[in-house]
């Protein structure tokens, strides 16, 4: 069973930067697809950042130029460099890997909490 684990939230002050990390552990043949997502209280869930297997990036329109999302396939590792953070950033991320294992299936993080005070 492959599970995937978010780390590198906190709390930062407005204007600050984070780096969310999400590492896979278990049997995994392929990744197809790596994503951030985020949901702040009372809101719906959002895609944040993707990348595929080809290195292709897509972000939210309210994060680009801001966030960088990355990702280390020898390690089955992907990242979010988060700069000039917004108090509206504030949400817990997710991280979502759409990928190989037994079968073809798509697998979520247990969230990573980031807050960002004004």
């Amino acid at each position: 069973q492959v599970q995937l684990v978010e780390s590198g939230g906190g709390l930062v002050q407005a204007g600050g930067s984070l780096r969310l990390s999400c590492a896979a552990s278990g049997t995994i043949f392929s990744i197809n697809e790596m994503a951030w997502y985020r949901q702040a209280p009372g809101k719906q869930r959002e895609l944040v950042a993707r990348i595929t297997n080809n290195g292709i990036t897509n972000y939210a329109n309210s994060v680009k130029g801001r966030f960088t999302i990355s990702r280390d396939s020898a390690k089955n590792t992907m990242y979010l460099e988060m700069n000039s953070l917004k108090p509206e950033d504030t949400a817990v991320y997710y991280c979502n890997y759409e990928l190989r294992s037994v079968v073809l299936t798509t697998v979520w993080g247990q969230g990573t909490q980031v807050t960002v005070s004004s």
